[in-house]
């Protein structure tokens, strides 16, 4: 018989219930605290359904009447310096977190509501109608709120998207020495997603002060609990990560102040991360005035023993046992509440017949679309910039992963912000390829190997890019990755500076590599130009020297935009001209440079494929303008060089080498062709690979990816179209 033994969690892991001794001998102070936001929340939240009913809220409104007491419970013990995010429920987290900020010593429930407190709910009410005196200019509405000094991060309309951020915004916590802590808010349907659970690995691993605070309210839009995991009690998550978890009944916000203090212990003592189950109840459906009985998935009854538990009245009825207020004062602050909302909304909206309708003067300018999508570069102003034709120190062949390894670290002496992180970084002699090399033995605390765990170290990384601490270099082994990453990369990263009103900076790099040739496949080859330019809020360089790596590099750590900087094994082992020891230049985002004039045909290219269309021209003896375009985004392509050469050659050969279906060429030939029809002397032509991704037979790769043949094809093609012949 083999030997059993039963194993035990290394974590705690209890429940928190209040007995009436608690609340008899709670602060008075706090309870008034309590008191007061649960009121001001409930008749904020009335008001915005109020206002959706009449169809002045523009999408949707996810209302938290009933789970006041989980957000009130948990954060009115916070420092203004400790930072909260949640999801597209969050309205109640929000202005909890904001109440304490505008109103330091709390706010008393027989007191007059003071105007910082009516400014906070009129501004906050502005944003979720779309407003620009909202905190995000209107474009957030109710899912994306962020008001950064108050430490509200901001909410998240992509269900546990915004987790991995607070773990970015835990670790600039724990390595400023603060003691501040973070806390995450998300619902029982996020618990199964994966970055969630991936952040949580990583948060116990790195011993982050950071709280997961799970509202479990039974229901993901209608599905159950029951439904969606076989262990419905979610606190169970932590100890699997080592995490010290509660579970806590989140309609007694006393309950929940308690079991929060015994987690910001915790996490301010250094201990680690911390989890809170609080369970509580939405009396409404998902989004909208209606209950949850009306669309059939609960039932009457269940609705009515929830309202029983109501947060407002267990913490009323507690204050008016102990004598601490009647219910006449009560009903007064109820009152003031709504009174508070009444004047919000007269202040947005204005009558209209026997309705009322939104100002009209406050409706957001339709020339603020775009602002705030990307930066205007003006924090590149003034730096040195150098061209390598033009350079006058020394330079020498050194292989291109070297330069690599050589800028990173130089600008990690110079700039202690700037973070690395990645798979295997920190191994192997700098990571599969070295391009890391030294940087762990050098700067142990700021290069982070991390897990396998692609969609939560890259939003780790835009967490401490957003915290603004912290300058985040991210690196993706290969860039196919970027697929298993996307919410964060594309919904979190790049639209987070636009979508909470265009202020705050995103400051991120993310180093990745285009691997075709490799022979490693279809998930580890692709070239991601063409699908990160579809994404607006990414800058995307690609430099073919490591002379260009250094300058592009310098550029793009000191960018607050995000930028993507692609680089190629082709490229890694070749050796090329670089400066012997001056790495302090720049070359701007969005200038491209002429590699080889030309007056016959313009080349368009980027990466390894510079020097294969430069081999092929010399070949052929062709008169080409190869053009290095350097910069990818739409904005940082460079139609002054390339105008200028058209109006040479009339005549347009773009070159890349990765397949049809992400092909990059497919947008800036699209756009070539709008802006010079009337210049060109035939549309466009194209080079670039098959439309499956390269395959790991030798002979499929090469099928499946373009080389010099398919350069020279290209251009034989471009000249024969227009009348031009090349002698053999």
């Amino acid at each position: 018989m083999p030997i059993s033994k039963s194993l035990a969690m290394a974590a705690p892991w209890k429940q928190i219930k209040t007995t009436e001794a608690d609340w008899a001998k709670a602060d008075p102070l706090l309870l008034g605290r309590m008191l007061t936001q649960l009121h001001l929340i409930r008749a904020f939240e009335e008001k915005v359904l109020e206002l959706a009913n009449e169809q002045l809220v523009h999408g949707p409104a996810h209302a938290s009447i009933g789970q006041e007491g989980g957000a009130v419970g948990s954060i009115i013990g916070l420092r203004a310096s400790d930072q909260i995010n949640g999801s597209h429920r969050g309205h109640h987290q929000f202005l909890a977190k904001a109440l304490g900020f505008v109103e330091p010593i709390g706010c008393s429930p027989t007191q007059e509501i003071s105007d910082p407190v009516k400014a906070l709910l009129t501004q906050t009410l502005a944003e979720i109608m779309g407003l620009s005196p909202g905190f995000c200019k209107g474009r957030g509405g109710s899912m994306h709120l962020r008001w950064r000094e108050a430490g509200a991060l901001g909410t998240n309309a992509i269900v546990g998207g915004g987790v991995p951020m607070a773990a970015g915004a835990a670790w600039c916590h724990k390595h400023s020495q603060t003691g501040d802590v973070a806390v995450t808010y998300f619902g029982d349907g996020a618990v199964n997603i994966g970055s969630v659970l991936e952040t949580m690995n990583m948060a116990g691993a790195w011993a982050l002060p950071l709280c997961f605070f799970i509202e479990n309210n039974l229901y993901a839009v209608a599905t159950t609990v029951e439904e969606s995991t076989a262990e419905p009690r979610l606190s169970s998550r932590g100890p699997a990560f080592n995490i010290a978890s509660w579970r806590v009944d989140g309609m007694d916000p006393l309950a929940v102040y308690l079991t929060m203090e015994e987690a910001l212990a915790h996490m301010r003592a250094g201990s680690g991360p911390t989890l809170i189950e609080a369970e509580v109840y939405r009396f409404f459906h998902q989004s909208g005035p209606l209950p949850g009985s009306a669309f059939g998935y609960r039932s009457k009854e269940e609705e009515a023993a929830w309202r029983a538990r109501d947060p407002l009245d267990q913490t009323a009825a507690a204050m008016i046992k102990r004598g601490l207020l009647t219910k006449a004062e009560i009903d007064v602050l109820r009152q003031r509440a709504i009174d508070a909302m009444h004047r919000a909304t007269d202040a947005l909206t204005e009558p209209d017949g026997n309705k009322r309708k939104i100002r009209a003067d406050l409706w957001p300018s339709p020339s603020f679309r775009d602002f705030g999508l990307r930066g205007d570069l003006s924090e590149l102003a003034g730096q040195r910039i150098e061209e390598q034709s033009s350079f006058s120190g020394p330079l020498e062949d050194q292989r291109f992963v070297d330069v690599i390894a050589r800028v990173l670290q130089q600008r990690m002496e110079r700039d202690p912000r700037i973070v690395v992180l990645g798979e295997d970084i920190h191994r192997l002699r700098g990571g599969t390829n070295g391009a890391t090399k030294g940087l762990a033995d050098q700067f142990p605390n700021r290069v982070i190997g991390t897990p396998i765990s692609e969609n939560a170290f890259a939003g780790f990384g835009g967490g401490l890019a957003m915290d603004g601490r912290f300058r985040p270099i991210v690196e993706f082994m290969y860039a196919d990755f970027m697929w298993v990453a996307a919410d964060q990369v594309f919904n979190q990263i790049a639209k987070a500076r636009h979508m909470f009103g265009g202020v705050d900076a995103m400051p991120l790099v993310l180093r990745s590599k285009c691997a075709m040739g490799t022979g490693y496949g279809s998930q580890h080859s692709m070239d991601p130009a063409g699908i990160y330019a579809t994404s607006p809020g990414w800058r995307i360089v690609a430099p073919s020297t490591p002379f260009d790596y250094i300058g592009l590099m310098n550029a793009a750590l000191l960018c607050e935009d995000p930028v993507l900087v692609i680089e190629h094994t082709d490229l890694y082992q070749t050796k090329m001209p670089a400066p012997v020891d001056d790495l302090d230049y720049i070359i701007p985002l969005g200038k491209a440079k002429i590699v080889r004039p030309g007056a016959q045909l313009t080349i368009l290219t980027y990466l390894a494929m510079v020097r294969h269309c430069e081999a092929v021209v010399a070949e052929l003896g062709v008169d080409a303008e190869i053009i290095d375009l350097r910069s990818l985004d739409r904005a940082g392509i460079d139609w002054d060089t390339i105008s200028a050469s058209i109006a040479k050659t009339h005549n347009v050969l773009i070159v890349e080498q990765g397949a049809l279906g992400t092909s990059y060429g497919t947008i800036l030939g699209d756009e070539i062709q709008r802006r010079f029809f009337d210049e060109l002397d035939q549309p466009v032509m194209r080079v670039l690979g098959g439309e499956a991704a390269p395959s790991v037979s030798k002979i499929l790769e090469r099928a499946a990816m373009a080389g010099r043949e398919e350069v020279a094809a290209g251009i034989q093609t471009s000249f024969a179209n227009v009348g031009r012949q090349i002698a053999p």
